[in-house]
C-alpha cells in the first residue's frame, strides 16, 4: 500500500547505511517524504555533531535519486510539523525512535487528528555485529559502511 504523504526524521550525522535503510523505507511506502533534519541546537544535544548544513547536503546527495518526491526541513523539537499537519498519513523510525512516533500519535489523537501508521526499522549492523551509529562512526569505531576500524 501506498501512502500519500510520509514523515521521516533524525539527525542524519555521518549519513550511514542505517540512514539509507530508514530513507529507502520511507520511499518504498510514500508517495510523497517530509525528511526532517535536527537543527545544530536541538541536534547538538547528542555531542559533537557536523554541522546542520553540511549533513543537509549529504542528505540531499543520497534523495536526488527520488526526484521531486520529498522535501527536507530543519527540525527543531522532536514532532516537527507530524504534530498537526493532517495531510500526513505515516512515518518510519528506527528502533530507537519509536516512541518518538508513539508520543506524536498520541498528541495527534488528542488534536483530533488521525494517527499515523508507524514502520519500525531495524538497525543495520557493522562488521562486528553490532549496530551502525553515528556515534559509532564519531568515536572511530567504524566507518559509513559497517566496517571495523578499531
Amino acid at each position: 500500500m501506498k501512502y500519500k504523504r510520509v514523515a521521516v526524521g533524525g539527525t542524519f550525522d555521518h549519513f550511514h547505511k542505517g540512514h539509507e535503510k530508514l530513507l529507502n523505507k520511507a520511499f518504498e511506502i510514500g508517495q510523497y517524504i517530509l525528511v526532517g533534519v535536527t537543527s545544530n541546537e536541538f541536534g547538538g544535544r547528542k555531542g559533537n555533531i557536523e554541522p546542520c548544513s553540511q549533513r543537509m547536503s549529504e542528505l540531499e546527495h543520497f534523495l536526488q535519486k527520488f526526484g521531486s518526491r520529498y522535501t527536507v526541513k530543519r527540525l527543531e523539537n522532536h514532532y516537527g510539523p507530524t504534530v498537526h499537519d493532517d495531510q500526513m498519513d505515516a512515518i518510519v523510525v528506527s528502533n530507537e525512535t519509536e516512541p518518538v512516533a508513539h508520543k506524536i500519535n498520541e498528541i495527534r489523537e488528542q488534536k483530533g487528528i488521525k494517527p499515523l501508521k508507524i514502520f519500525v526499522i531495524g538497525w543495520v549492523l557493522a562488521e562486528d555485529g553490532k549496530p551502525i551509529s553515528s556515534t559509532r562512526i564519531r568515536n572511530g569505531e567504524i566507518d559509513r559502511n559497517g566496517k571495523v576500524l578499531k
